[in-house]
């Protein structure tokens, strides 16, 4: 089984790839991570991971940059139904829009909009970085297993808005409700960095590479 990690620039690619790596290890299957920012690739992946870091637009972008990337990584997700994971921007560019910067369109998969993240207290910094609480909202397959009290690593100015109550997977406290993930059918996305997240983003990493929706 091929799991993708997609190289279009943007990314923290060694530290996800060793992440996934390792659990793909931890699995006991016959599991192989490749980086890749050839859509041959993506489209040859039985899962595909997006990871993301910087500006919305920036990353929106780079993917455009790439010759029939963004429509290998849509054709996967989407027509095909092969299991997706975004990851920080990866997961911002699920939404509609972004508007880091002004107004850009996202992928449309999540309806919502990636909005300044505005905490109830002022003496709360922006960005929101470091290690906070994930609170499940909706039971998902890979949030299984997680353990009490699962703190993962944080690390964003903006933040997904305005999503459907059986799409937003977990919340994190920050002056108030932030979605830390989204997800619908065979895809889902993590504002956190699971590849930050010591044991409990192997696990999350190790689920969804398990996952068969």
């Amino acid at each position: 089984m091929l799991t993708v990690i997609v190289d279009y620039g943007s990314g923290n690619l060694h530290s996800a790839a060793k992440s996934f790596e390792r659990a793909a290890r931890e699995t006991g299957r016959e599991i192989r991570i490749e980086v890749s920012g050839d859509p041959v690739r993506v489209a040859a992946a039985d899962r595909v991971v997006l990871p993301g870091v910087g500006a919305f637009a920036d990353c929106r972008a780079g993917l455009n940059a790439i010759p029939g990337l963004h429509e290998a990584i849509e054709d996967s997700a989407v027509t095909r139904a092969r299991p997706f994971f975004g990851i920080c921007v990866g997961m911002q560019l699920m939404a509609t829009r972004g508007m880091e910067h002004g107004a850009h369109d996202g992928f449309g998969w999540i309806a919502g909009t990636v909005d300044r993240i505005t905490p109830d207290d002022p003496a709360l910094k922006i960005p929101h970085m470091g290690w906070n609480e994930i609170r499940l909202c909706t039971p998902h397959p890979v949030f299984r297993n997680l353990g009490d009290d699962a703190h993962a690593y944080f690390v964003h100015s903006y933040a997904f808005t305005d999503v459907a109550a059986e799409e937003r997977l977990a919340e994190v406290d920050y002056g108030g409700p932030i979605i830390a993930a989204v997800g619908r059918d065979t895809m889902i996305g993590t504002q956190f960095h699971p590849e930050k997240s010591q044991a409990v983003g192997l696990r999350l990493i190790r689920n969804f590479l398990e996952w068969a929706p």
